[in-house]
């Protein structure tokens, strides 16, 4: 069912229901709506969502995308490890504020992309 895949992919990209809705333009609200299969997500959502590596195809199609992104296949380069291990240095409320920088780095690249 499209809704236990949407889950299932929000869950393997490590995301929560809030930031899965900031990444799919939608609300909190409506991400708990497609997981019960009360609604689904736009076109517009689904492309968002791509630019993260979110897995369209299996969603739509229970058929997995074949290349996805390298962080799909839990491997990082050297830049990605010195980050993380950047992060993990840090206190609890500086990851806070690394989580919410990110986020809204990311959110608004998505934004720039689908607009142009």
């Amino acid at each position: 069912m499209l809704n236990s895949r949407l889950k299932e992919e929000r869950t393997r990209l490590g995301l929560t229901q809030q930031a899965f809705a900031e990444f799919s333009l939608a609300k909190k609200r409506t991400i708990a709506d497609w997981e019960k299969g009360v609604s689904s997500p736009t076109a517009v959502q689904l492309e968002a969502l791509s630019i993260i590596g979110f897995d369209v195809l299996y969603v739509i199609t229970g058929t997995r995308s074949v290349g996805l992104p390298v962080q799909n296949a839990g491997r990082l380069n050297r830049e990605e490890e010195v980050l993380l291990d950047n992060y993990r240095h840090c206190s609890p409320k500086e990851q806070a504020a690394i989580k919410a920088t990110s986020d809204a780095l990311a959110q608004q690249y998505i934004s720039k992309k689908l607009t142009g």
